[in-house]
């Protein structure tokens, strides 16, 4: 209950954002109540995927690990794998996938680890058991298949090191 209001304060002036992480964190809670409340609120929770997930396509569930204060710029096309965990205080743009891959026929990697602070553009795809480091910067269009230091800007496909960050990461 604490992120609601980090999130919202996160996403100052995004309508369309608050309203979608204020649900987010709903489910969450809602998924950890108790057994015979959880089961009330099953109708909520399939009104979240319905929603959230098929009608604006951001498909981030409610089990997935998100610190505070995430933030969402066009949300439309996230995909965020339900294994991964993403740190505080992290931006997410359109068109991002973050999951894992499949080694084989129905055999998955584990899912990326994304650290405090991390900016991550449109059109990135973050995939297989991965870390990102705290501080980074990943630019548009980038594919990101390796662990990632801290306090770096990486771009490109595959996402090589731009330049080290020398601003005070909010």
């Amino acid at each position: 209950m604490e992120y609601l209001l980090q999130d919202w304060y996160a996403n100052k002036g995004n309508i369309k954002a608050q309203l979608v992480l204020f649900h987010f964190r709903l489910a969450q809670m809602f998924r950890r109540a108790p057994k015979p409340l959880f089961y009330l609120l099953i109708p909520y929770l399939v009104f979240y995927r319905v929603v959230f997930e098929w009608i604006l396509s951001i498909e981030l569930p409610w089990n997935t690990q998100v610190g505070s204060g995430l933030k969402l710029y066009h949300g439309q096309g996230l995909v965020v794998n339900d294994h991964c965990i993403i740190g505080k205080n992290c931006t997410l743009r359109h068109n991002t996938t973050i999951g894992h891959k499949e080694l084989q026929k129905d055999v998955f990697s584990d899912s990326p680890i994304i650290g405090d602070n991390v900016d991550i553009g449109p059109n990135v795809c973050i995939i297989g058991p991965i870390t990102i480091g705290d501080n980074v910067i990943i630019g548009a269009g980038s594919v990101v298949v390796k662990d990632l230091e801290e306090n770096m800007i990486y771009a490109g496909n595959p996402a090589k090191i731009i330049k080290k960050r020398e601003d005070e990461p909010n």
